[in-house]
């Protein structure tokens, strides 16, 4: 039950974060480089005393702390394509098309890890991908190839989960965290130099030009930061077969936020396509809660 309140609680509160993030883009006009990097920054601040003070100075040399670093630069490159698409593309489109995740992870794991998929979980896999591009289709003809990104992002999410798998127990979550909060921020930091030296628009450097700003970067690390740590622990408290439906609340409050903050609404043929993910990832959850090893 502590599980299954975690990760709810994270799966209400990390929306918030991307709302800040399209915010932060849309309104106060910041690169979407830009806040990525400000959200690993100010989650390693966040985190880094907690750390220091639960853990002490050893705390500071983890087990694997190359392995952490490269979680934080596959979260951060996610995290920036997902940003650059909630600053053209409304909230819940960006959410829908990002749920094809499970299905990409369930896709590695049969290919990297070995793992048995049967043809049922196959056919979930193609019909969640089908409900996929009903969300894509329309947003691709007004937004072009930005309408893509989110994939590119459940793509690395599902690398970084992946690790996650593998990684097994011998860090602690904050310093996983920690030090994901390490690899992002200086992954952003050479992210944006690139970018910005080759002209492109969402990776010009700034600082926030009013206290409000600077809130709201504060926010957004301090968000992402325990918000994963919650997500993390979460999943030591409950078998992942429970946990994994309650992933698709983010939808919800996505959702919710996009119309109470930006006045965005989801058309009847998105929620169809959201429909269809959804069901589809419930089913391979079921089925795989069933039949373990097929």
């Amino acid at each position: 039950m502590q599980g299954v309140l975690l990760l709810l609680a994270a799966m209400m509160i990390l929306p918030c974060m991307d709302a800040i993030a399209k915010y932060m883009a849309v309104e106060l006009g910041m690169s979407p480089a830009q806040v990525t990097f400000y959200r690993f920054f100010f989650q390693l601040v966040a985190t880094l005393p907690m750390l220091l003070r639960l853990g002490g100075q050893k705390a500071l040399v983890p087990q694997r702390p190359w392995y952490n670093m490269l979680r934080g630069i596959l979260l951060a490159a996610a995290s920036l394509f997902f940003f650059v698409s909630v600053k053209y593309m409304p909230l819940a489109d960006v959410f829908a098309i990002y749920f094809v995740e499970p299905f990409i992870l369930t896709c590695l794991s049969a290919l990297i890890l070995g793992e048995k998929v049967g043809w049922r979980r196959w056919v979930a896999i193609g019909i969640g991908f089908f409900g996929a591009m009903i969300v894509i289709q329309p947003s691709f003809q007004v937004f072009g190839l930005t309408a893509l990104m989110p994939v590119a992002c459940a793509f690395l999410f599902a690398c970084y989960l992946l690790m996650n798998r593998a990684s097994g127990a011998a860090d602690s979550p904050l310093a996983m965290q920690t030090f994901a909060g390490v690899g992002g921020t200086l992954f952003m930091i050479a992210t944006i130099g690139i970018g910005h030296g080759m002209g492109a628009a969402d990776f010009v450097p700034s600082l926030p030009h009013t206290p409000l700003g600077w809130v709201l970067v504060i926010a957004l690390g301090t968000i992402s930061g325990y918000g994963h740590l919650m997500v993390v622990k979460a999943f030591r408290a409950a078998p992942a077969s429970v946990l994994a439906p309650l992933h698709y609340f983010e939808i919800i409050a996505a959702t919710a936020l996009g119309y109470l903050v930006f006045g965005e609404f989801p058309t009847a043929s998105k929620w169809l396509g959201v429909a269809i993910i959804v069901g589809s990832g419930l089913f391979m959850i079921w089925r795989e809660r069933r039949q373990p090893a097929h």
